[in-house]
């Protein structure tokens, strides 16, 4: 699968996701994918994640929206040139879906933006045969 990479306020957000056929049951209506996300501060302000906010739609066009705070655990704070990478996981009943997003940032002036996580497709790859 390529790589997504969406840009706004001087951030960059870039994610490769690839679907898990070990953690994934296509009998159980279980398909596992890992998407990997790396953000970049190209030329914005100092910055701390705060939350995420997901849409997630499903091959059947069900969506959620899943909002928390920071990104696995973590709150990553950064400077122009610097970036930050992790990987999550996403289940969903269909072989298809999509997500989408974005992060709420915090300047260290106090001000607050958000940051767009490009959509991306999820797919089991015999579902696109």
């Amino acid at each position: 699968m390529s790589a997504q990479i969406a840009a706004s306020h001087g951030y960059e957000v870039e994610v490769d996701c690839r679907f898990i056929p070990e953690q994934s049951s296509i009998e159980e209506r279980q398909y596992v994918y890992a998407y990997t996300i790396i953000i970049r501060n190209i030329s914005g302000p100092r910055a701390q994640l705060l939350n995420r906010h997901w849409m997630i739609t499903d091959g059947w066009g069900r969506v959620e929206e899943v909002k928390g705070p920071g990104v696995v655990g973590k709150h990553p704070h950064l400077g122009e040139g610097e970036s930050f990478t992790y990987t999550s996981f996403c289940p969903l009943p269909t072989s298809t879906g999509t997500m989408r997003g974005s992060y709420r940032m915090r300047a260290d002036d106090g001000s607050e933006f958000d940051i767009e996580i490009p959509q991306f497709f999820l797919y089991e790859p015999s579902s696109m045969n």
